[in-house]
């Protein structure tokens, strides 16, 4: 699948002179379009932010800024983050939920402002195109009911531009969720404007396609990024959801890959509805996970082994997510992380043990930095990464994996002691002659996990390596730490012996974290990257710091739920009743 996936990539420089080129004579024709069908809007927009837009104040993350003018158009583009919030048009769900008179106003006059500002540009891509298309046509038929004949005649000509520049240029875009959103944007359009109709056959036959050629049997993404994967899921099942309504039949494909997607997307969630957060991805937004799930309305079904690569152990209110499979290959890994063996743990509603998470929105050096080992719950050894990113390639681009783990195997069990899984990497193996096991047991009722890891030399070859590596440090020895970072809701106390740490979570509830004393126990800063703010929140990690002086290195560590916590504790913030 990978293989077949790569060949797919196409070089981004010469495709992003071929999309200007193509939005540019695509704005020379006239295509003459109506409005033939409306689809119903499926995202809902968010009230508070609509409020704010009528205030001429544009919300982003947990930053409110003042439109400098009377259009939304009038804010400072140079952010990218701005420019995609912009040209998305998700404001305009946002307009929508608010649903009064001014609101209407606005979405009417910044749409027909940026056709005028825009309409003709060549900066266009498809994936930007194609989400644009999909938050736009929903609310066309009411924008178009407030205009005056000039402004509709400009309207529905950019649409039929930007309709026509999907269907010449879908294929540029990467393949996975950017390809996806130029598809369902072409299917939308195809639906709702006379002159992009023909285009329909087309569209369904190749997101069916696409789906068979990036969704492997198992429901996963060759990025295994778990976001990734809900939006993809989404758009999906809004692009089968919208057909049905306007009579067109999905076909199997479509379908096939939803039903290939759900069971995985469950398996990958955690016990407050969140996704696990790896390899450039986040939670999802609260709620948007079960959202999905319940509008695909497929049947939960079990299925054995991992999912896309991570395994899960679920018992009584605790989940727990590791990651226990190779990262994805150099070339679907701008985003990947150095996160091998890594996991999340969460109580209830409550996250407890977390990664950093994705930094892309922070920055070049705080992207980076979070995709090293150490900004993950797991071992790494001093100075080292279980996967090593190569050099930037250009300005802006995210580098590479170019060395990642050459084995990944993990065994999952279940027993009358509760739920174990055993898995061991290799990353270590070339640098410094090491595997890392990593052991952990759930008890039956959740409410405890045991934990190993091991860093050992097993063959003659790994102990030669060991050996020359440790002839050239100072002492002989090799530092490295395991290392729990901490949901920056928890609060975190030190044993004064150092041998415990309690974390007690918002609910009441309290965990103690212990280890075996083979290595020292230390409370230290840590960081949260929350794609909601605009700076990373500070947060707490357990560190536990060891050498390894000999050809195996064994810390065990155990976290567990104190006696207090025998009943479930009311969480008065949210909701704590909703299953695994």
């Amino acid at each position: 699948m990978s293989g077949a996936f790569d060949s797919m990539l196409p070089e981004r420089g010469p495709f992003i002179w071929l999309n200007r080129l193509r939005a540019r004579l695509d704005t020379l024709s006239a295509p003459e379009t109506t409005l033939t069908w409306q689809p119903a809007p499926r995202w809902p927009g968010n009230f508070d932010r609509g409020k704010l837009l009528c205030e001429g104040r544009f919300q982003l993350r947990d930053r409110v800024v003042d439109i400098p003018g009377a259009s939304i158009w009038d804010l400072p583009q140079e952010d990218p983050e701005i420019r995609n919030a912009l040209h998305g048009f998700v404001w305009l769900d946002d307009l929508a939920a608010v649903a009064d008179g001014p609101a209407r106003r606005r979405a009417r006059d910044w749409t027909h402002d940026w056709v005028s500002r825009y309409g003709r540009g060549p900066d266009r891509s498809p994936e930007e195109t194609g989400r644009r298309l999909m938050h736009l046509l929903p609310h066309a038929g009411p924008i178009l009911g407030l205009s005056d004949a000039a402004h509709s005649r400009a309207l529905l000509r950019a649409l039929g531009q930007q309709a026509r520049f999907l269907a010449r240029r879908w294929s540029s875009a990467p393949p996975g969720r950017p390809r996806f959103t130029a598809l369902a944007g072409l299917i939308r359009a195809a639906l709702s404007l006379s002159a992009a109709g023909d285009h329909l056959g087309a569209a369904l036959a190749a997101i069916g396609a696409h789906c068979d050629e990036v969704i492997d049997d198992a429901g996963g993404l060759p990025t295994r990024n778990p976001e990734d994967l809900l939006e993809v899921f989404i758009l999906l099942t809004m692009t089968a959801a919208t057909l049905t309504e306007a009579g067109q039949d999905p076909g199997a494909a479509l379908q096939d890959g939803i039903a290939r997607i759900a069971p995985t997307l469950r398996a990958l969630r955690h016990a407050d509805g969140a996704l696990a957060r790896f390899h450039g991805g986040d939670c999802g937004g609260e709620g948007v996970l079960d959202r999905a799930l319940a509008d695909a309305r497929i049947r939960p079904t079990a299925r054995p082994g991992l999912a896309m690569g991570y395994a899960r152990l679920a018992a009584g209110r605790t989940t727990v997510i590791v990651d226990a499979a190779q990262p994805p290959a150099p070339a679907m890994s701008e985003n990947a992380h150095a996160s091998t063996l890594a996991f999340e743990l969460t109580s209830g509603r409550r996250p407890v043990i977390v990664n950093w998470g994705a930094g892309h929105l922070f920055g070049a050096d705080w992207h980076r930095a979070g995709r090293a080992t150490p900004s993950h719950s797991t071992l790494a050894i001093e100075g080292y990464s279980s996967s090593r990113l190569g050099p930037v390639r250009r300005r802006g681009a995210p580098a590479l994996l170019i060395e990642r783990p050459g084995t990944v195997v993990a065994r999952q069990e279940a027993g009358l002691g509760g739920h174990s899984l055993t898995v061991w990497h290799d990353g270590y193996s070339g640098t410094h002659g090491l595997t890392h096991v990593r052991q952990l047991l759930m008890a039956r009722d959740g409410r405890s996990l045991g934990g190993e890891d091991t860093l050992a030399a097993f063959s003659d070859p790994e102990r030669e390596v060991f050996e020359r590596m440790r002839a050239r440090m100072p002492n002989g020895w090799l530092p490295f730490t395991i290392r729990f970072h901490l949901h920056p809701d928890v609060a975190a106390r030190r044993d004064p012996k150092g041998a415990a740490v309690a974390l007690t979570l918002k609910s009441g509830e309290t965990w103690i974290f212990r280890h075996d004393g083979a290595a020292k126990l230390a409370l230290e800063p840590g960081v949260y990257l929350d794609p909601r703010q605009t700076e990373p929140r500070a947060t707490k990690q357990v560190v536990l710091s060891a050498d390894a002086m000999d050809y195996a290195s064994v810390i065990k560590w155990s976290l567990a739920k104190t006696p207090g916590s025998l009943r479930p504790p009311r969480d008065l913030d949210r909701d704590d009743h909703l299953g695994d």
